[in-house]
């Protein structure tokens, strides 16, 4: 299964694609918003990975992206932010547009 991780800090970025390639993932990493656009319209990903806040943007904007396209992959929010707002935002970023 392909993953896409999206994470600016490269030690803990190494640290999650090392944990899914020993449990047999082929994880892919990318540490800008840019470099994951680029990779997830090159290549199709069953799962991200995805870091909030990015060098040059918000994760989110990724994840509202792949929704608008009819993406139903599954997304795991690796991130500090922790205040409800944060939560809320990350759940209606990822609903389905119908």
């Amino acid at each position: 299964m392909r993953i896409l991780v999206v994470e600016d800090e490269a030690k803990l970025a190494a640290n999650v694609c090392a944990g899914l390639r020993e449990v047999g993932f082929c994880p892919d990493h990318a540490s800008a918003l840019a470099d994951a656009r680029t990779l997830a319209a090159t290549v199709s990903y069953e799962a991200i990975v995805l870091d909030l806040g990015l060098p040059d943007g918000n994760g989110l904007d990724l994840l509202r992206a792949a929704r608008r396209k009819g993406s139903s992959m599954g997304v795991l929010a690796l991130t500090a932010r922790d205040a409800v707002e944060d939560r809320v935002a990350g759940l209606d970023a990822g609903r389905m547009i119908t």
